[in-house]
């Protein structure tokens, strides 16, 4: 619109008649109204009245197409403040009526106000009274007022200036669940719910001050059959006569209980999440200043952080971030980051109070008031140190499986090789053979079928463990039986390799020989893999333990590998096995109560693997 575009007034709403005018006028109270005498419905001379009745406040100024001087001088003495005709140039508009409500209307007779004659010619020689037409015409406005204050939606009432109700619409009888008849005469304050000494000390005020309206709220009893009261806006609107005094009170008196019940329950809502993040442990969640200094604090960022809310509200969230990232500037890009794109998600190490550091998902969001002005920002912080633990431990065990599931087939090739070899040979040359290349032949399946039964025990010992644990079967076993059958094992599949044994006949042990059994040949297997001859396998039976020993002549295990030699995939090399030999000998040693360690040579002693075993409950 013309007006609202050169900048110099604010058009608050725009009306299609003069009942929709009106109804603008009562919604919005403006200042000015830019009036058109001709509208539908209603027309501007009808209208005019009837918006000084309910915002004496308001200037009206008429504007219409149809120009003269009594069109002018009937609208000023309607109330117009001003006339302007259509004729002026639009771009002329704004400031003619900032001229008039300025009060300096237009010199020319024809916007000077003045009055015509007390009689007027009628067109056909008669004598027309003008203040008997001009009353008549007032009384239709009145009326046309009237009928509208009665149709309107919202309760309307006119009061007199001690609150007597003189006149009350059928929206407000239906409010206070009566008839329009049964409120003429009583005073407005026997309907306030007791609060009828506020509705006296706003009438006194306007009267007083001239001011120009006031609102309270009150009560209204609930209706038969309802259970709660509902409550009312009653905005008063003081009516004067030309020296200022009032001579009487329009009223209008809106239902907010619906209204009013959506904001109680709001600020329940509020309340309620409040309390709720300021409950929260899990989460830290606070506010920022848009400077970045923190604004507020709950209980998850002073478990995560270790700040109390004294300590840390009114400081700048760099606080939290590691000294290098607050050299490079990092949080401040970080709030750029959110206030640009709205947030900023990221994982990164943050900082405690103690100093100490945690791995942490963060996740900040711009804050705006209904205007879109930053007010702030909403900063979530969760502590991931353990989550990025498992992820790393997960990574890890992925790592070490595929270098299992590589070792493995590595461990598998070499003797389903000779197996392979030794039967192809045997199959289409035995014939012509010696009986010592035949031998030689069937000791290398016999060993390599050892070393394959001993990589699927392994595997199958290492399955268990991380499913539901080793199954042992006890039986007394005979512990010089079990290292000659481990050293015979041994020298049948592998001739070359010489192991001694030393243990006593009558030493025994209540265990599960099979598992036993598996764990002596992996130490003898580690002692011939990595170790030197001679190779040693004794059995002692002390007062409270027995000891296995394995030893062997070699260097022993490299010192980088000493703290988790028994540790599952630990390997000095990519070609030193599975990593699980040892592994599996402490495993089956915590199984049955005892436990294995290792000595490293020393002052001519041997490399050696002690397994140890309290003779209290497993032994006899």
């Amino acid at each position: 619109m013309r007006l609202e575009s050169s900048g110099r007034f604010d058009v608050v709403g725009e009306a299609a008649d003069g009942e929709e005018a009106i109804d603008v006028v009562i919604r919005h109270e403006p200042q000015a109204v830019l009036l058109d005498v001709s509208m539908p419905a209603m027309d501007g001379l009808e209208t005019l009245p009837s918006i000084l009745a309910v915002r004496p406040g308001t200037a009206v100024v008429m504007f219409s197409g149809f120009g003269g001087t009594d069109l002018a001088a009937e609208a000023r003495s309607l109330g117009a403040l001003d006339f302007i005709e259509k004729s002026i140039p639009l771009e002329q508009l704004a400031d003619r009526l900032l001229q008039s409500l300025g009060g300096a209307g237009p010199a020319s007779t024809e916007s000077s106000g003045e009055r015509p004659s007390a009689t007027a010619d009628g067109g056909d020689g008669q004598e027309v009274d003008v203040a008997q037409l001009e009353q008549a015409i007032l009384d239709e406005h009145l009326e046309g007022f009237r009928a509208l204050f009665d149709r309107a939606a919202i309760g309307m009432a006119t009061l007199t200036v001690h609150a007597t109700i003189v006149r009350a619409n059928e929206a407000l009888a239906e409010l206070m669940s009566c008839q329009p008849s049964d409120l003429v005469g009583v005073d407005y304050g026997r309907l306030t719910g007791g609060r009828g000494d506020i509705l006296d000390q706003h009438l006194e005020s306007l009267h007083s001050s001239q001011g120009d309206v006031a609102t309270f709220e009150h009560p209204v009893p609930a209706p038969t059959g309802a259970r709660t009261a509902r409550t009312a806006l009653v905005t008063l609107v003081p009516i004067r006569d030309s020296t200022g005094r009032m001579l009487y009170v329009f009223a209008q008196v809106q239902d907010i209980t619906s209204q009013r019940a959506a904001e109680d329950e709001l600020r329940r809502t509020e309340e309620t999440f409040r309390l709720l993040v300021a409950a929260v442990e899990d989460y830290a969640i606070f506010m920022l200043e848009p400077s970045g200094r923190v604004a507020s604090w709950n209980a998850g960022a002073r478990r995560i952080k270790g700040y109390e809310a004294t300590e840390i509200v009114g400081r700048h969230f760099r606080v939290f971030y590691p000294e290098e990232d607050q050299l490079t500037g990092h949080p401040e890009r970080y709030l750029e980051g959110a206030r640009r794109d709205g947030s900023f998600a990221e994982e990164g190490w943050r900082v405690r109070r103690d100093g100490s550091r945690f791995w942490a998902s963060v996740v900040i969001t711009a804050v705006h008031d209904e205007r879109g002005r930053l007010i702030g920002f909403a900063k979530v912080t969760r502590d991931q140190t353990e989550q990025r633990a498992n992820a790393d431990d997960r990574s890890d065990a992925m790592a070490e499986l595929t270098r299992l599931l590589a070792v493995t087939a590595h461990e598998l090739r070499t003797p389903t090789a000779v197996i392979d070899g030794s039967a192809h040979t045997l199959q289409t040359t035995e014939s012509q053979m010696a009986a010592g290349e035949r031998d030689q032949l069937l000791r290398g399946i016999r060993s390599s079928a050892d070393r394959l039964r001993r990589l699927a025990a392994d595997l199958t010992a290492a399955s268990q463990l991380e499913g539901t644990g080793l199954r042992l079967e006890r039986q007394s076993v005979s512990l010089a039986q079990l290292i000659r059958g481990a050293a015979l094992r041994r020298a049948t599949t592998s001739p070359a390799v010489h192991v001694e044994v030393d243990a006593a006949d009558e030493a025994r042990i209540h265990a599960d020989e099979v598992r036993l059994a598996q764990a002596l040949d992996n130490l003898i297997d580690n002692a011939v893999r990595h170790g030197a001859p001679p190779y040693a396998v004794s059995a002692r039976v002390r007062d409270d333990e027995v000891e296995l020993r394995v030893t062997d002549a070699g260097p022993g295990v490299p010192v980088e590998l000493v703290p988790r030699v028994f540790d599952r995939f630990a390997t000095a090399g990519p070609t030193s096995g599975t990593g699980l030999g040892l592994y599996l000998v402490r495993e089956i040693a915590r199984v049955h109560g005892g436990e294995v360690d290792y000595q490293p040579p020393a002052d001519g002693s041997p490399t050696a693997f002690c397994v140890r075993f309290p003779t209290p409950t497993p032994f006899r």
